[in-house]
Formats: C-alpha cells, sequence, structure tokens
C-alpha cells in the first residue's frame, strides 16, 4: 500500500507497518496475486538470456504470506523469502513449503554477500528505509543483478472503483508521476504497468478493506464507519447483490533498479 500523499516518517511507517505482524491467513486469503505479465517483464533481462530459470537466484523481501513469491516459483526461479513478520512467514510456509524462508528486513536481509540474481519487493518498499535498504540490496546482488520494486494498485481510471477506494482509504494508490526513492547505490532503470482483474464479491470487497493498513490501525468508532459506508455504497447505491461476482481491476506497476 503505497502513499499517494506526503512520504511516511519514519516513526509513522513502523507504525503502519506493524498492522501486519498479525492476520497472515486473512491477508493470504484475501489479498489479489501478481500477474505472470509483470513477473515475465522483470526476468527479460540480457543478463538471464540463455540462463535456465532453477539457476536464477531471487530473494522475495518483505514477501509476507508468499503472494509474489508464489508467482516467482511458478516461473521456476530458485526463491527465498525474507519478511520481518513469524506469523506471515509461516503462512508462506504452509502455502510454499519448498522455499526458504528467514526473518530480516531489506534493511537487514541477512543473505550472503553478491549471492543474489535478484531481489525483489512486491507492496512493501514504502515500508523500507530506502536508504539503507538500496545499500543492503547493492550488498547481496551479483554483478549484473537487479532489484524489483513492485506495486498491485485498483484502477482508479473506472469510476466505481475510484470511490471504492476513497471509503476503504485505500493506500495503494499511486500519484501520477509516482517514482520508488532509491538510496545511491541503486538507480531507477526501467518501468512497467500491466492490467489485469480479480473475480470479487461484495462480501470479498469488505474483507478486502479490513485487510488494510488504515482499517487495521484505526479505531473500532472509524472501523465502524467504514465499513457501514462500503455497505451502502456496494448493496444500496451501485444495487449488487450478496455473492454477485464482480471484476475489481487492477495495475500492477514494476521497476527495475540497477546498481547506480
Amino acid at each position: 500500500m503505497a502513499s499517494s500523499g506526503p512520504k511516511l516518517g519514519g516513526l509513522r511507517r513502523r507504525q503502519l507497518g506493524g498492522s501486519y505482524r498479525t492476520g497472515a491467513e486473512h491477508y493470504d486469503r484475501i489479498r489479489p496475486g501478481y500477474p505472470d505479465e509483470a513477473v515475465d517483464w522483470l526476468f527479460d533481462v540480457p543478463s538471464l538470456s540463455g540462463r535456465p530459470a532453477p539457476s536464477v537466484s531471487v530473494a522475495d523481501v518483505g514477501a509476507g504470506t508468499g503472494k509474489y513469491t508464489a508467482a516467482l516459483v511458478s516461473a521456476g526461479f530458485k526463491v527465498q523469502a525474507v519478511d520481518p513478520s513469524a506469523d506471515m512467514l509461516a503462512q508462506l510456509s504452509r502455502r510454499l513449503p519448498t522455499v526458504p524462508a528467514a526473518q530480516g528486513t531489506a534493511e537487514q536481509t541477512g543473505l550472503p554477500d553478491s549471492s543474489l540474481d535478484a531481489v525483489t519487493v512486491a507492496q512493501a518498499w514504502h515500508w523500507c528505509d530506502p536508504v539503507a535498504s538500496a545499500r543492503e540490496f547493492a550488498r547481496v546482488l551479483a554483478p549484473g543483478g537487479f532489484a524489483g520494486l513492485v506495486w498491485n494498485q485498483l484502477d482508479v481510471s473506472v469510476p466505481w472503483v475510484h470511490r471504492f477506494s476513497r471509503i476503504i482509504h485505500a493506500g495503494d494508490v499511486l500519484r501520477p508521476g509516482f517514482r520508488p526513492e532509491l538510496g545511491p547505490q541503486l538507480r531507477l532503470h526501467e518501468f512497467n504497468t500491466a492490467s489485469w482483474s480479480v473475480a470479487m464479491t461484495p462480501e470479498d470487497l469488505a474483507e478486502l478493506a479490513q485487510s488494510r493498513a488504515y482499517y487495521l490501525s484505526a479505531s473500532e468508532s472509524t472501523r465502524s464507519k467504514v465499513l457501514a459506508n462500503l455497505t451502502w455504497y456496494l448493496y444500496e447505491h451501485l444495487g449488487h447483490a450478496p455473492g454477485e461476482e464482480l471484476q475489481l481491476p487492477y495495475l500492477t506497476f514494476t521497476w527495475r533498479a540497477v546498481r547506480a
């Protein structure tokens, strides 16, 4: 969930990021995955041309329950997962039992020097210190390696989705022209957008709202207000029926960063 407004301060970043220390099963069940197109684009680089996928070593940092990790595994790469939350990693290991998983952060991964072809951070870079994380990634990447910074965003060009995002205070609506902040060891190289959608019911949309940092860190009165507004919008204003299948459109933004 990347902010569309002012940058998060270090304390606020840690407070909101701490919302995800628990609740892994719910997060894994209701959050969307990532399209194959986005992964294919990220790894379509000359340094990996002709190499079999199992020889490509990737660390998914801030892996959470393994949403993006699963896409990397499906592509055939040699993947390891890093996340600060033991609860999230336990869910990841239940889902992806063959993937090595260890507690760590983007600032301190615990991984060996020059050991990786790629490091990915999906839906988590905004929780990281960009300077310390860039320094750490430059340390663990092998020559020719790169970092992939990835965000799923609700496609707010669709009017009903735009209003939905405002009701739930979706933080993953990036401002126009957004570019991830990096430390001096890395520079942004290329960018890609993938458009896709996921089937959800109105009940799923309510659960999606409850998986957001805004909701998780809010008071009970604020939570009740969010859900009441969402119930009115989906059932009364838009006229959807319980259990009705809707297509929720997403954009996946991917930046490839290389050593400066």
